[in-house]
């Protein structure tokens, strides 16, 4: 899964895609296809950031950010859209749009999400944060995380399946630097198959994230060999997605695991 961020305020790419005048569209769009060359099947589209600390954004902001980069692609890629977003309203657009997937950090939580979501008939990743972008690293604190993360994505399951959305159209994100300390993270990752047990799909996101500079000391534009190696960790530990800035170099990394895998050692 590659990742488009269409926010000027992006803790990865500083906005990059951004210009004077907005979003660049056809900039974005060149990264799209960067990365399905790169062989991304998965393109994340995200309007708002969720970066710690990260303000929140109207609807309508995401709507401008994100729906019109999902029609170009739609209509010019073969590929499956994300769409990074805890909004009703622009799970609709977006799925009337062209995307295939919705993928909530707030697992469905916002007022309207539910129906939204099982309305357009679309694949949901649901994921766990503890707080909010705004306040969720302020001290995250767990009796035990990885049971915590588990109990609170098995309720958001049955939830949803509660509202209409089968339990074949669900994926999970225990949220890797979600409302979690360095030891949280860890944590997660040493139990990752606690969280696969509970029968679906798993995504990882470590790419780029604080834990990576909390551990080794580099800033974000020096952090591609540590999330390549945490890819790596997080596909023997059972994630059937990883999310990614680096598509070309997470690729080669997982045929690896891959190749590992398929030869029986």
């Amino acid at each position: 899964m590659g990742v488009i961020n269409t926010t000027p305020d992006s803790f990865s790419d500083g906005g990059s895609l951004y210009s004077s005048v907005g979003l660049d569209l056809e900039q974005a769009m060149e990264r799209a296809r960067l990365m399905c060359g790169q062989g991304a099947s998965i393109l994340d589209i995200g309007g708002e950031s969720t970066r710690p600390g990260a303000e929140p954004v109207t609807p309508q902001q995401e709507l401008e950010r994100v729906v019109p980069l999902v029609e170009r692609i739609a209509a010019e890629l073969d590929v499956v859209i994300s769409v990074d977003t805890s909004s009703p309203q622009v799970m609709t657009a977006a799925a009337s749009a062209g995307a295939g997937l919705i993928n909530d950090v707030r697992a469905l939580q916002q007022e309207g999400a539910l129906a939204a979501a099982a309305a357009t008939g679309l694949p949901v990743c649901l994921m766990h944060m503890q707080g909010q972008p705004g306040d969720m690293q302020r001290e995250p604190h767990y009796t035990e995380v990885v049971t915590e993360v588990c109990d609170f994505l098995e309720l958001r399951i049955e939830a949803c399946e509660g509202a209409g959305i089968a339990r074949q159209l669900l994926l999970l994100d225990p949220g890797f630097g979600f409302g979690k300390s360095l030891q949280h993270n860890l944590e997660l990752l040493r139990n990752l198959p606690r969280v696969c047990a509970l029968g679906l799909p798993v995504l990882a996101g470590l790419s780029r994230k604080s834990l990576i500079g909390q551990l080794i000391g580099c800033p974000v534009h020096e952090r591609m060999a540590a999330s390549l190696a945490l890819a790596v960790l997080a596909a023997e530990r059972g994630a059937w997605i990883i999310r990614t800035h680096d598509v070309r170099e997470t690729v080669d990394a997982l045929a690896m695991c891959t190749a590992l895998a398929d030869t029986g050692a």
